[in-house]
């Protein structure tokens, strides 16, 4: 069980560590998230395992074509006594696919300081403290240990292993073979055959250190979780030595491994680059909104720095942004294995980068994503390591109407508007005229219609093959929901350009919309909203889904008030659980209450029925629109959340839960738009809540 605590300004999340007490399973079931800002990071279980294909201490962001590289997969740690005495600490992958847990007989705390992983171990008397840390937009990491207590001091003997490979590739696919170690001064390079990685670069800091060269190669080392998730789980680390370093109380010793030049890897000595992400990270708290400046918001306000990144490889863009005085940037969707993603960035952007603050960040977003813009639409996604995006989102460019509402909320920056308003009408016009994937307007009552065969383009988007899990062709509720919050917004900014003659013309289609909305999606046996009207495969689709909610919870609500009051009382009945809405009734025939097992049985149940922490926000916003003044029991229904935060991806949130309790944790560890939503509604519901104060952009060219 992890404990939060404040201490001054260092918030701490412990996990107290008894082996006689506990299961070493939790070691292996905890995992840790460290990230560097350029979509890069490191991440393992608390155990030192790596369970996933996704497990390294350096997974470095990369220019494309290469994307995320695992550049340095596992460390062993051996203590060196005087007698000869060698003590083990973490996890020692063995041949065979054999795992050795016995370090976690010295493990006494795991804790998270500000969000980042602290180690603490007992050795007889001696207690030594790990640390790992990124240095912020470089595909550095530091690993540092430091005695705290005892007298006897042993050597440390730190071996690394690699498998140069995407992180999304198999880990028994080609093993990179033969590596090339070179040194000079203390300085090692270990190269792969595949010219286009870069080199990683290591070096040992620390009182008398040194390197022995004992090639190894560790065979069948098993991925636990990848094997539970139907993928390859079997293959081979190799190690080119290991370095040692003898430990005292004075000094630090830090192995740092980086794909970096050697000058930029050298401008700060590791405890530098400690205080310096120290002080980053107390900015991050300094500038959040007040209520998110202490206890649960507070973390939470670290895990969403975690997913804003200026996006490695995409050096054009970048280029064009600096030319206008701007800036590139994006949002992850989650860790491990997404990117970053239109719709989750624009759902995403109030909590990860308003509800803290960073209004110029949330800027340079919106502009990012404008000029992405193609055919009316923003892109879906960015598959990793390529420079062009993939557009097959129905909802996405609606979200970005919404994100850039919530933004102006904030920061009333009405440059950005003036700059955006003609790509509005863009896409407003495509959306009318009609664009890619069945995308457009139906002239016969002014509501959205999408869909294209073998293409799933609203978030509910499980694909596996050519099985489309839930194609929701047709006039789905929140596109339309979305499609009238958008003209409504741009018919608003247009009426305050002073544009009258076109703020007639999407009030009209707004107008449209709404009527025609009300009278088809009211389900009036159920008393709540169809989930898809005038579906392609004939008639309407009555299953109870939260994407309803929106038409309640946006800033420009299509439902008709009078019945408010009933669909949120089914979604609290048919679809709540602490840790967000079910995709999905219990009473549907199509219903799954676990998501578990390999990938097509996982993608059978991502969407019915399968709990999405991120729904929780727009289920809270439409509850507070029935009971305005009751924000105590809004924040109740975030009640779980905190426990949450000491499970799975300590400190942060997971993607999704299972349906039934207990509400098990599953897919990513860690989810942008779950982070967000999460944070946003605690800061909303809370009873210190109070507007964030308003900072000008920084624009230096417009």
């Amino acid at each position: 069980m992890t404990k939060l605590k404040q201490n001054g300004p260092t918030v701490v999340r412990s996990m107290r560590w008894d082996c006689a007490e506990s299961s070493r399973e939790l070691l292996l079931n905890r995992e840790w998230l460290v990230t560097n800002g350029l979509g890069g990071y490191a991440s393992g279980s608390v155990s030192g395992a790596i369970t996933r294909k996704y497990h390294g201490i350096l997974i470095a962001g990369l220019p494309a074509p290469l994307g995320r590289m695992v550049m340095w997969s596992h460390l062993s740690e051996v203590l060196r006594f005087a007698n000869d005495d060698v003590v083990s600490l973490g996890a020692e992958e063995r041949a065979g696919g054999q795992l050795d847990l016995h370090g976690a007989d010295y493990l006494r705390e795991f804790r998270l300081e500000d969000g980042l992983p602290v180690w603490i171990y007992k050795v007889r008397e001696l207690v030594i403290e790990k640390r790992i840390l990124m240095p912020h937009l470089q595909n550095t990491v530091h690993v540092s240990y430091k005695v705290t207590a005892g007298t006897e001091l042993p050597r440390l003997e730190l071996r690394p292993a690699f498998h140069f490979r995407h992180h999304e590739g198999s880990v028994d696919e080609g093993f990179s073979a033969p590596y090339k170690v070179t040194a000079v001064e203390g300085r090692y390079e270990i190269s792969g055959s595949r010219r286009r990685i870069p080199p990683l670069r290591m070096r040992l800091f620390g009182k008398e250190s040194g390197f022995t060269i004992a090639a190894a190669q560790i065979h069948q080392v098993v991925y636990r979780t990848e094997q539970q998730r139907g993928y390859a789980s079997e293959g081979d680390l190799w190690s080119p030595g290991y370095f040692q370093v003898n430990l005292s109380q004075q000094n630090t010793a830090t192995l740092v491994g980086s794909t970096e030049a050697w000058e930029i890897m050298g401008v700060l000595a590791p405890e530098e680059v400690l205080a310096a992400e120290r002080e980053r990270r107390a900015r991050l708290l300094a500038q959040a909104a007040p209520a998110a400046r202490e206890g649960v918001a507070a973390e939470l306000v670290f895990a969403a720095d975690q997913f804003v990144i200026t996006p490695a490889g995409r050096a054009e863009d970048a280029a064009r942004a600096h030319a206008a005085g701007d800036e590139v940037r994006t949002a992850i969707a989650g860790y491990h294995w997404f990117t970053d993603w239109g719709r989750d960035t624009m759902i995403s952007l109030e909590g990860l980068t308003l509800t803290t603050g960073r209004f110029v960040e949330a800027g340079y977003i919106l502009r990012t994503f404008a000029h992405y813009v193609r055919d009316g639409l923003i892109p879906n996604m960015f598959p990793d390591g390529k420079k062009e995006g993939l557009y097959h989102t129905a909802d996405a460019t609606l979200w970005f109407f919404h994100a850039l509402s919530r933004y102006l909320a904030f920061s009333e920056n009405r440059i950005t508007l003036e700059l955006l308003l003609p790509t509005l009408i863009e896409i407003a016009e495509a959306h009318l005229a009609g664009t890619h994937f069945g995308i457009h307007v139906d002239p016969a009552d002014g509501l959205l219609v999408q869909g294209k065969e073998g293409y799933q383009l609203t978030w509910m988007d499980a694909k596996m093959g050519d099985w489309v899990v839930t194609p929701r062709r047709g006039k789905a509720v929140e596109i339309n929901a979305l499609w009238f919050n958008a003209l409504k917004l741009l018919e608003g900014w247009l009426r305050d350009a002073g544009d009258e003659d076109a703020a007639q013309r999407y009030e009209h289609h707004a107008s449209r919309a709404r009527l025609a909305f009300n009278r088809r999606f009211w389900f009036e046996e159920g008393g709540y909203l169809y989930d898809v009207v005038d579906t392609f495969e004939g008639g309407d689709d009555s299953a109870c889904r939260p994407n309803q909610i929106f038409a309640i919870s946006l800033d420009h609500p299509v439902l008709l008030p009078e019945r408010w009051q009933s669909v949120v009382d089914v979604v609290q009945r048919e679809l709540f659980t602490p840790f967000g809405l079910r995709s999905l009734s219990p009473k549907h025939p199509d219903y799954k209450s676990t998501y578990h097992g390999d990938l097509r049985t996982r993608d059978a149940a991502y969407h019915q029925g399968t709990v999405w922490g991120w729904l929780i926000g727009p289920f809270v916003d439409a509850r507070q629109k029935v009971h305005p003044d009751d924000s105590a029991t809004a924040h109740e229904f975030l009640a779980r959340f905190p426990e949450h935060l000491g499970e799975a991806g300590l400190g942060t949130i997971s993607e999704v839960f299972d349906a039934q309790e207990p509400h098990l944790a599953r897919g990513c560890i860690a989810q942008a738009w779950s982070v967000a939503e999460v944070l946003r509604s605690w800061v909303k519901t809370s009873p210190t809540a109070e507007r964030p104060r308003v900072r000008s952009p920084q624009w230096t060219t417009v």
